[in-house]
C-alpha cells in the first residue's frame, strides 16, 4: 500500500518514522518493527530525489530498520535471562529526535510572537520640552529656609499646648472634626484677599487645632506654587510676611 505523503514535509529519517508512528496510533516504546519497516520501505521506493545526500540518510535508516527486523524474527537465545530489545537504541533516538523537535516548534512560536511586536523610540511632546515655569521656585524661596519655617511652626505649637484648658482637655471627642487642604487654601486666599499683608505667624495663631495649623501650614506652600500669595523675611528670626499678589486661583480642582 502505497503513502501519499511528498518527501518535503519530512526533515529526515526520523521525522519520516515519528510520521508513521503517530499515523500508525503505535506505542513508541513498543513499535512493531515488521510493520514500520513495510511502510518505511514503501516511502523509500517512491521517493524521486536526485540529492544523494537525503537519499543515504534514509536508506541508513531503511538498513537499520532491516537489521532491527531480522533481530526480531530470529529465535530468542534461551540460554540468556535477559537479552537486550533490538529496538531499544532506535526507541531512545527516536524519544530525542521528538524532544528537540518539539523544543524547535517553541522556538518558532516565540519568534512569530515577536514579530507582531512593534516598539516606539521614545518622544516627548514639544509643548513639555519647551516649558518653562512662571515663577522659578528657587527665586521664590530663596530668602527662606526650613530651619526658619520649623522655627516658626514649633513655637506656635508651643503656643498652642499652653493654651490647652488642663480641665477640658482630657474630654474624649464624640467625633473627628475633618479639615482638608482645599478647605484651608480656600480659607487662606479669602484672608490674603481681605488683608492684603500679614505675617505667618498672625495666620497659624488662628487656628484651633494642630490639623488645622498642619494643613494650613501646607496651604500657604500650594499657593505660594501658584503665585496667589508671596513671602518675605526682612531679617534673621523676623516674622515672614505673606502678601496677598493679586492674583486669585480657581481651587474647585483640589476638592
Amino acid at each position: 500500500m502505497g503513502i501519499p505523503v511528498r518527501l518535503e514535509v519530512f526533515e529526515g529519517p526520523l521525522d519520516l518514522l515519528l510520521f508513521l508512528i503517530d499515523r500508525n496510533k503505535i506505542d513508541i516504546y513498543d513499535i512493531p518493527i515488521v510493520l514500520i519497516t513495510e511502510q518505511y520501505m514503501e516511502y523509500i521506493k517512491n521517493m524521486q530525489t536526485k540529492d544523494m545526500d537525503v537519499m543515504s540518510e534514509f536508506l541508513v535508516m531503511a538498513a537499520t530498520l532491516v537489521k532491527i527486523k531480522s533481530k526480531m524474527l530470529l529465535p530468542k537465545d534461551e540460554t540468556k535471562e535477559e537479552e537486550e530489545d533490538p529496538r531499544q537504541e532506535l526507541v531512545e533516538r527516536l524519544l530525542e529526535y521528538k524532544m528537540y523537535k518539539y523544543m524547535s516548534l517553541a522556538l518558532k512560536d516565540k519568534q512569530i510572537d515577536a514579530e507582531r511586536v512593534l516598539y516606539k523610540k521614545p518622544t516627548i511632546p514639544d509643548e513639555i520640552v519647551n516649558y518653562k515655569e512662571v515663577i522659578d521656585p528657587k527665586e521664590l524661596m530663596q530668602d527662606i529656609t526650613l530651619a526658619k519655617l520649623q522655627s516658626i511652626f514649633q513655637d506656635v505649637m508651643r503656643r498652642q499646648e499652653e493654651k490647652k484648658d488642663p480641665i477640658r482637655s482630657e474630654f474624649g471627642k464624640i467625633e473627628k472634626e475633618e479639615v482638608t487642604l482645599a478647605d484651608r487654601m480656600i480659607y487662606i486666599q479669602r484672608f490674603a484677599r481681605h488683608n492684603g499683608s500679614f505675617s505667618f505667624r498672625q495666620l497659624l495663631e488662628k487656628q484651633s487645632t494642630k490639623v488645622e495649623v498642619i494643613v494650613t501650614f501646607l496651604g500657604v506652600l500650594e499657593l505660594m506654587k501658584i503665585s496667589v500669595i508671596k513671602v518675605e523675611q526682612d531679617g534673621l528670626f523676623d516674622d515672614i510676611q505673606i502678601k496677598f499678589t493679586g492674583k486669585e486661583a480657581d481651587l474647585s480642582e483640589w476638592e
